[in-house]
């Protein structure tokens, strides 16, 4: 191949051969999206083709795919290729999706009826050879083995997905021993296992080979077949017609019509937007990183840069430069410093005015005029500043000393509200996407920047990208408003009323934190760490013998081999060891192997919880979580840092971690308040069914109730599992279950989950008519809006991609109920702490965890803090049932449970 970099390079990928590859070497369990859409083959093919882009740099590419697994071939011989069985069903769909990958990529598809994408990559190559160009394919197929040539390389993939081996004519010829010019031949005499081509009994690669290089290749083997001595030949001769079978079959076609040549390849770049659209729906955080590092998007992303005026102010200079353009009208700012664990420091601030000059200085060089006026610029309200994600600026200002007051937008949360599905609002990228400009300081002669330097250092780049972010960030500002403004005003309200003044509780929590018990912490790591022992011991000797408990190919050879247990889901490198598949294997076989195994993955992940809640007690004894806006596309709040929502409460020895956390000096107790059955009162809200809004006005126990209406027993019969069953439909159902996932969930029979399902229904008819009309009315609007109006747009309810579409339909019926549930607390949130500023009390709240509030009481205060919450959270928002908040008091976090 050439080594010169001006030779056009074309790359052609065999479609479904990398896809199949890729859904066998990731496990599909480690790889789908929060909708339960399996995504390991889009990963990992996505994954092999950005290595790809990046190392071979192809000037020009194509992916052939299968049309299906009818060809010319299995015309001629109808068992071609029927060994193969049929699609594992969570790799159906996801060739569909790789072709939207490829659509977003830009990358050309090329299909042909009839033959395969080998057929295809045989002709691109050749046309592309005879034009100069240098070749590379990637294929699992050994048959492109044969199109090798000094232009002409083939990747070959090995294990996993960034195993690759490069199979050049003397790479093939040292591991087949013959030349790719003689492939074909090798193939015809050995046959194909996965073509179901069978070849000679008892004749290998060395043999065939060896036959080929004597006798001057396959038509002199077959002339001279009757020499052949030996049992070799015998078999030779037994099996010629299947030889010339194969051989027929093996020939590539180098000649098809098809809808481009390789000329018309050429790559140009990935198209930004739809990316961001594709890889938001598909998760895909990592590869959309990936991307940004190796590769460059469709040009021109950028249609201009920003006209700026920028001055580093020096010390003394910064009251006059506020005074004269940081008065009325917004400006942007940003900062640069350390951020996180509830302060941090700032080492930067840069301010721009619309259209007009910026300017950057340094809060440790303010002299104390200029400090003063920085404080009061700040702290006022009337002086709006647009900042993007103004809580870790907010905290980082408050460990200076300063009040920032006056954010009319914060950037992060508008885009948040704009596109709620994306996974990052990063400015730059809003930037691009928003504005069309580059977040870039170029070189001074570019007409981008203005400087003026006023006997200070002209080594400014760090200064000048700052003030650029700042610029940005006021830019941004408008037009995002102005995309929110287009639903009537719902958008910007929850902005202005909700997401803005919320962000400043919670960096007020975050600051705060909550008291540790680092003492007890570190017994639990240690009785942790010596359950982790005792499970793998138990499991050694039971076994035998020592054995890595972490190793599925271990596992599988002493569960499924040594132990006979019965096999669990077929993957790749045999059947799965997954927590899920050992926990169903346990119910049903009762393995002590198996309990030790479960046993030493539960303690192994508490121990690690607590080793991350301990590295994350900071020096005042307090573990300050960080609390997330923009994460969960419903509205949830999250907490990372540690993540304080995932800390478990359903068994003893999780609810032994939040011991842990404990009241803090100059404090009475903690005190915990949850809304109870929130999912579930919204549901009757918004079904306005009139059985479930009696149920819930009943005062009785809801779950009973209705299990009691479904099942046609009196209330006080009913029974445990009967409850158990209702629990599981009231809560599914608002999630998009379905009766094989209740099924699963209550372990029957899918005929009586579909029983119960339809017995609820015609008891609870309302609910069905809301869930079949959320999804139609979500496909004709494009979107879902919760009880505060906060939408989440779906364009996937009308997509041609059967799978795509599905995922919507769940998020359609999930949405509305789960981001209800986020507003309502987000507004309690905001009540109970206006209540709490007015009413003089000096208890606060700590934690927001999903339903449930947590605060430290101050001596004295627990009857009117208790009183305060009830009300102040019961009547966040008005429903058709009434919101009920149970209450808890206690030394630590569990004893404060209720």
């Amino acid at each position: 191949m050439s080594d010169d970099v001006t030779t056009p390079r074309l790359l052609l990928l065999d479609g479904h051969s990398l896809a199949y590859r890729a859904y066998f070497a990731l496990p599909v369990d480690n790889f789908s999206t929060h909708t339960g859409q399996a995504t390991n083959a889009v990963f990992g093919f996505t994954s092999m083709l950005i290595n790809m882009l990046r190392d071979e740099k192809p000037t020009h590419i194509v992916v052939a795919f299968d049309v299906s697994r009818h060809s010319f071939r299995t015309d001629k011989y109808a068992d071609y290729k029927a060994t193969r069985s049929e699609s594992p069903q969570p790799f159906q769909g996801q060739v569909s999706l790789i072709k939207e990958v490829l659509e977003a990529l830009r990358i050309p598809v090329v299909e042909k009826p009839g033959y395969e994408a080998d057929d295809v990559i045989a002709t691109l190559a050749t046309q592309a050879r005879e034009g100069g160009m240098d070749v590379l394919i990637s294929s699992g197929d050994r048959d492109a083995f044969q199109l090798a040539t000094d232009k002409v390389t083939i990747l070959y993939p090995g294990r996993g997905v960034s195993d690759v081996r490069r199979m050049t004519p003397a790479a093939i010829e040292e591991k087949y021993f013959v030349p790719p010019s003689r492939y074909r031949d090798k193939a015809a005499l050995v046959g194909e296992t996965s073509d179901n081509l069978t070849g000679v009994p008892g004749v290998g690669d060395k043999t065939a080979a060896k036959w080929i290089n004597e006798y001057g290749g396959l038509d002199g083997v077959v002339a001279q077949a009757d020499k052949i001595k030996g049992k070799a030949g015998e078999s030779l001769r037994a099996h010629l017609a299947e030889v010339l079978r194969n051989y027929d079959l093996n020939a590539l076609v180098c000649d098809l019509e098809l809808p481009l040549r390789p000329e018309d390849a050429r790559w140009a770049g990935w198209d930004r937007e739809a990316v961001h659209q594709l890889f938001d729906a598909l998760e895909f955080r990592v590869l959309r990183e990936r991307l940004y590092s190796y590769l460059e998007a469709v040009e021109p992303e950028a249609e201009s840069g920003f006209d700026l005026e920028a001055q580093v102010l020096p010390t003394g200079g910064v009251a006059a430069w506020l005074t004269e353009h940081a008065a009325a009208a917004p400006v942007g700012v940003a900062v640069t410093g350390t951020f996180g664990r509830g302060t941090g420091q700032v080492s930067g601030i840069a301010v721009a005015t619309g259209g007009g000059p910026a300017a950057w200085f340094d809060p440790a060089a303010l002299d104390e005029t200029d400090e003063r006026a920085v404080a009061a610029w700040l702290a006022d309200p009337a002086r709006p500043k647009v900042i993007h994600d103004a809580k870790p600026t907010l905290l980082a200002f408050r460990a200076h000393g300063w009040t920032l007051a006056g954010v009319t937008t914060d950037t992060a949360l508008a885009a948040y509200l704009a596109k709620p599905d994306q996974r990052g609002y990063d400015l730059t990228d809003l930037a691009l996407r928003y504005l069309k400009r580059e977040l870039k300081v170029d070189a001074p002669d570019d007409g981008q920047l203005t400087l003026s330097f006023e006997g200070v250092d002209e080594d400014t780049a760090a200064e000048e990208s700052v003030m650029l972010r700042a610029r940005a960030t006021l830019d941004l500002a408008d037009v995002l408003i102005a995309e929110l403004s287009q639903d009537g005003g719902e958008s910007q309200r929850l902005l202005a009323e909700l997401e803005q003044p919320l962000s400043v509780v919670l960096a007020e929590m975050e600051s705060q934190g909550i008291a540790a018990d680092t003492d007890y912490l570190s017994e639990l790591e240690s009785n942790f760490a010596a359950e982790v022992k005792s499970a793998q011991q138990g499991a050694h000797e039971v076994v035998g013998r020592e054995f890595n408990l972490g190793s599925p190919k271990q596992l599988q050879e002493i569960l499924f081999v040594e132990r006979g247990l019965p096999k669990t889901k077929k993957i790749k490198s045999g059947y799965t060891t997954d927590a899920d598949a050992l926990q169903k294997l346990f119910t049903d076989t009762g393995d002590p192997v198996l309990a030790h195994l479960l046993r030493h993955r539960d303690v192994a992940k508490l121990k690690s919880t607590v080793d991350g809640l301990l590295k994350s007690t900071s020096d005042d004894g307090r573990i300050h979580t960080t609390f997330n806006q923009t994460v969960a596309a419903t509205g949830r709040l999250s907490s990372t840092d540690p993540n304080l929502q995932n800390i478990p409460i359903r068994t003893e020895e999780g609810r032994r971690i939040r011991r842990a956390f404990v009241v803090g000096a100059g404090f009475e107790q903690l005190m915990t308040a949850d809304y109870s059955q929130i999912e579930m009162r919204i549901m009757a809200h918004l079904s306005e069914d009139v059985a479930l809004i009696e149920a819930f006005n009943s005062g009785e126990d809801f779950h009973a109730v209705t299990a009691s209406s479904v099942f046609h027993v009196p209330l006080g019969e009913v029974n445990a599992d009967q409850r158990r069953k209702i629990k599981a439909m009231n809560y599914g159902l608002a999630y998009g279950l379905s009766a094989f996932g209740l099924s699963n969930q209550l372990t029957i029979s899918t005929t009586e989950a579909n029983a119960l399902m339809e017995e609820y229904f015609l008891r609870f008819g309302g609910v069905r008519d809301y869930l079949q009309t959320v999804v139609n009315q979500a496909t004709k609007d494009g979107y879902t809006a919760t009880v505060l109006g906060r939408r989440r747009y779906l364009p996937d309810l009308t997509s041609d991609n059967r799978q795509r579409q599905e995922m919507a339909k769940r998020m359609a019926l999930n949405a509305p109920i789960q981001g209800s549930a986020a507003d309502i607390m987000k507004l309690a949130m905001l009540k109970v702490d206006a209540a709490l500023t007015s009413s003089g009390l000096t208890s606060r709240m700590l934690l927001q965890v999903h339903d449930e509030l947590v605060f430290e009481v101050a001596p004295g205060e627990k009857e009117p803090l208790e009183e305060l919450v009830r009300r102040e959270m019961g009547e966040a928002y008005p429903l058709a049932v009434p919101l009920e908040v149970s209450v808890g008091t206690g030394r630590d976090w569990n004893g404060a449970d209720h």
